[in-house]
């Protein structure tokens, strides 16, 4: 069985979190789902739980941040290309996220771009071409003097 993530990430709102999550192209996992928690997969490893904060007070002593005034994670999700990139940004914006809180990467490459959901969680999808960037990177150690 491959590693998998699950990220738990409190929300004031189960109901309108999970519609976010299936906009960006999540699906919603019934067997790990009720009123208090929705398991939103959105690849065969990667999990978003979406946790009330009633709920996810019982995990953590800590207090729940508010993703809105402090950042508590940048969760980077990889993309088959530029065009999905923009894709899943453009849909967090129409299902109430906030697109691009901050500017565009392109080091082309790279590219990525950001957005948050609702509750202020942000995201960064990105492409990378591995081949080119090695090549950059490469190219960057020979202009490197000790």
């Amino acid at each position: 069985m491959p590693q998998m993530i699950f990220v738990n990430l409190p929300v004031k709102d189960v109901a309108k979190s999970t519609a976010f999550y299936e906009a960006i192209g999540c699906t919603k996992d019934e067997r790990f789902s009720n009123e208090h928690a929705s398991a939103m997969q959105l690849s065969d490893t990667i999990v978003f739980m979406i946790l009330s904060h009633d709920f996810f007070k019982g995990f953590t002593p800590k207090p729940i941040a508010d993703a809105h005034a402090t950042t508590e994670v940048l969760i980077c999700i990889s993309r088959d290309g530029r065009a999905e990139v923009d894709a899943i940004v453009e849909k967090a914006a129409a299902a109430g996220g906030k697109a691009d809180i901050r500017e565009k990467q392109d080091m082309g490459f790279m590219y990525g771009r950001s957005f948050e959901d609702p509750d202020g969680h942000i995201f960064e999808p990105m492409y990378m071409d591995v081949d080119a960037a090695m090549a950059a990177f490469a190219d960057d150690s020979q202009h490197v003097s000790a």
